[in-house]
């Protein structure tokens, strides 16, 4: 069984695994790197890592025209089930046997306001490990932390990582977090959506060739990598 990845700009990624479609963090209409409209995606499940809008994005009118389950925080599930959502809650440290595998909350260094100005709660990444035993980290907006070496443990065959700046880890920080979770594949996500977090990823995927173990995928919007 492969588990194929699909980047659609910013933070927004696909996953289709065992038969399940995924969709992390929809930000699509306002996504001016996005090669797909929002209606075009038809997930089974939503994951939302924070409530800020480039990361919310599209989930309630995908969740709500497509039903799929919206798995997030407890304060962001409450937020969307006012609004009809179907939701399934979690929090750091937790973890739930979904159809598509175990999911896992992690720490993410980050803030969660919602676009409404209400509670958000904390910002979570996601630690996947597949029906076929496969462990995905998709880290989340994050500043690098030292219990990165913690997720490593786990045995991380793909991670993805904001590269950013600004808002989130630097390349030299996401290159600190390559070395602290030793993935064998890792792509860099959250850069070159807007002037402000323009980053050379060439440049980061040689260094991070250079000092470390991990392949890295620098993916277009649109582009897939398989598992």
């Amino acid at each position: 069984m492969s588990t194929e990845l699909t980047w659609y700009g910013h933070a927004a990624i696909g996953l289709k695994t065992g038969g399940f479609n995924i969709l992390v963090d929809p930000f699509i209409t306002d996504n001016p790197a996005a090669t797909v409209n929002a209606d075009q995606l038809k997930p089974d499940f939503i994951l939302v890592s924070h409530g800020h809008g480039d990361h919310l994005g599209d989930t309630v009118s995908i969740a709500k025209r497509t039903g799929a389950m919206v798995i997030s925080n407890h304060e962001i599930c409450g937020w969307l089930a006012k609004q009809g959502v179907k939701t399934h809650s979690q929090h750091i440290g937790g973890g739930h046997k979904h159809p598509f595998g175990y999911l896992k909350f992690t720490l993410a260094l980050h803030g969660s306001g919602l676009p409404d100005g209400s509670c958000g709660g904390n910002p979570v990444g996601f630690l996947i490990t597949t029906n076929d035993g496969k462990k995905i980290y998709l880290a989340g907006d994050t500043g690098l932390f030292g219990d990165m070496r913690l997720i490593g443990e786990e045995g991380i065959d793909l991670a993805a990582l904001p590269i950013g700046d600004n808002f989130t880890m630097d390349p030299f920080d996401a290159l600190r977090a390559v070395k602290f979770l030793t993935p064998k594949h890792v792509i860099p996500i959250h850069y070159n959506t807007f002037e402000l977090i323009s980053q050379d990823a060439d440049s980061w995927s040689s260094q991070v060739t250079k000092e470390t173990g991990a392949t890295v995928h620098v993916l277009k919007p649109g582009d897939k990598f398989s598992l």
